[in-house]
């Protein structure tokens, strides 16, 4: 099974989006913020699944010392 590497926008995207159904949308209709909870949860955990995943950066990589 492949994995795609996503970006930290995305995974940004996903906690402040459950953060925002939580406490804004949940104010006006519970139905709503359940689903949006919903969709920004699994948003999160393929995020992290991506990390884990995910091929490290060039930048991670070992060093040559010179």
């Amino acid at each position: 099974m492949a994995v795609a590497p996503l970006n930290s926008a995305f995974l940004a995207t996903s906690i402040l989006g459950f953060l925002i159904s939580g406490f804004y949308v949940s104010s006006i209709s519970k139905t709503w913020a359940f689903a949006f909870g919903t969709v920004f949860a699994v948003m999160f955990v393929a995020s992290m699944v991506s990390m884990v995943s995910g091929p490290p950066d060039e930048q991670l990589g070992a060093r040559k010392v010179l």
